[in-house]
């Protein structure tokens, strides 16, 4: 009879734990806001934005010029090629004069979701 007791406790543990990640950790907070997990990709694609971005600038010191992605991971001044995360892609335009990587969001799948860009000034920007 105890252990019928203690799974009939278990049970509600669970239940009430999935209440909770139904109704608050998977909603958004508020109006306009991201749910946690997105949040948590979000941050995720902007870290990925400063890494490329700090191997555009490695690059250059190095070449004299700004690099493609693809470019940037064959020379070893980007550790991994990342193409993207999280259904983001990302694509680096670039100029004599400087960079801009973008960070585009599947819009298709994501209502609402932001595009994100970085350039030469390493300030992560939301982007058109």
């Amino acid at each position: 009879m105890r252990s019928l007791g203690g799974l009939v406790g278990l049970l509600a543990v669970a239940l009430i734990a999935g209440l909770v990640y139904k109704y608050y950790l998977s909603q958004p907070v508020g109006p306009g806001t991201a749910t946690p997990a997105e949040a948590i990709d979000i941050t995720g694609v902007k870290n990925d934005l400063v890494a490329i971005a700090q191997a555009e600038r490695m690059y250059q010191a190095e070449h004299g010029n700004y690099a493609s992605l693809d470019e940037l991971a064959t020379s070893g001044a980007m550790r991994t090629k990342k193409s993207g995360r999280d259904g983001y892609t990302y694509e680096a335009e670039t100029s004599a004069q400087g960079f801009r990587v973008i960070a585009r969001c599947p819009a298709a799948t994501s209502r609402g979701c932001s595009n994100y860009a970085i350039d030469q000034s390493m300030e992560v920007q939301t982007a058109p």
